[in-house]
């Protein structure tokens, strides 16, 4: 399923067993602006009985702070409810900005939604 959520932002949405997979689609030319994309997969994940997301930024080229803090928001109430949220699909850039948030120890980033699913990650250079 494809939503529009903000002029010219767009999620796909995808259903698996006890999860949502949400990819992330921006706007081609520029950012529109702040969008309340927190409150708008909680919606999502409370119509669909779930409290598992993962969230897919293989589209996403900067990680704007507006959507740092939309991570935050959502993890915190997907905490408060049992629930859980996972990464995938970052850039080096978009980790960097996680890393200089430091953030990057909440949201481990995953390579694809199936790793993410079962929780593998490579492991890291020293």
């Amino acid at each position: 399923m494809l939503l529009e959520v903000a002029p010219e932002w767009s999620v796909e949405i995808d259903r698996g067993p006890d999860w949502l997979f949400i990819r992330l689609r921006p706007p081609r030319h520029g950012d529109t602006g702040e969008i309340g994309l927190a409150e708008m997969i909680w919606e999502k994940l409370d119509q669909s009985f779930c409290h598992r997301v993962v969230l897919e930024f293989d589209e996403v080229t900067y990680l704007r702070s507006w959507l740092v803090g939309e991570l935050v928001k959502l993890h915190k109430r997907l905490s408060s409810q049992g629930g859980m949220m996972r990464i995938c699909g970052l850039s080096e850039a978009n980790a960097d900005v996680l890393r200089a948030c430091r953030l990057d120890d909440r949201f481990p980033a995953y390579r694809t939604r199936t790793d993410a699913v079962m929780g593998h990650r490579p492991p890291q250079p020293r």
